[in-house]
């Protein structure tokens, strides 16, 4: 039988901070907790936009490369508020390969802006929201993007899927990372419109 160890956890450096507990056997070290806004391996700070707490995500290296290429770092940095569902880089492996590089070329600027702001919503939208816009409108919530097309939302469980207008379903993995001009949602597979 392995002995099992417990003590309180705090850490911090340039990276995260972490709060939880440190569980200790004797081959191996296990933490519990949560990063102090539950998006995985970077710190969010609600003080600071949507662009400058993406680049400090090292699963959202993609989604940052596609916003510098297409030109809408400034128009995710301006006021807002903005409710943006972030694919991670898995989810943009995903796509057929070659898709993404195809995308930042600049000759495709303005395919890859109409997909990324297919992600945003004008408005700042909680995901208890959401969840209660979905439910009192008998199970979908359908909300126009800032690229103009729709995106429909439902409830499977627990957990908020996204629909594009092509049918491709996204699930809503982490919800409300806020930040000074608006709220992200991490989402696990491309919108489409």
């Amino acid at each position: 039988m392995y002995k099992i160890k417990t003590k309180k956890l705090y850490e911090k450096d340039s990276n995260f901070i972490f709060t939880g507990y440190r569980i200790v056997f004797s081959f191996c070290i296990f933490r519990t907790g949560t990063f102090s806004n539950g998006w995985r391996r970077a710190a969010m700070y609600p003080s600071k936009n949507i662009i400058q707490n993406a680049v400090n995500s090292k699963d959202h290296t993609t989604l940052v490369a596609a916003v510098q290429a297409a030109g809408l770092v400034e128009t995710l940095s301006g006021a807002g508020p903005f409710t943006v569902f972030a694919p991670t880089n898995a989810a943009f492996g995903k796509l057929p390969a070659g898709t993404v590089e195809t995308l930042v070329k600049p000759e495709n600027k303005s395919t890859l802006t109409s997909i990324l702001t297919y992600h945003v919503i004008a408005g700042r939208i909680s995901g208890k929201t959401l969840m209660d816009w979905i439910k009192k409108n008998n199970g979908t919530y359908t909300a126009k993007t800032v690229q103009g097309e729709d995106l429909t939302f439902q409830m499977k469980g627990k957990n908020v899927w996204v629909t594009d207008s092509k049918g491709n379903k996204a699930k809503v993995t982490i919800k409300d990372v806020n930040q000074s001009n608006g709220v992200i949602h991490v989402i696990d597979t491309v919108l489409m419109p």
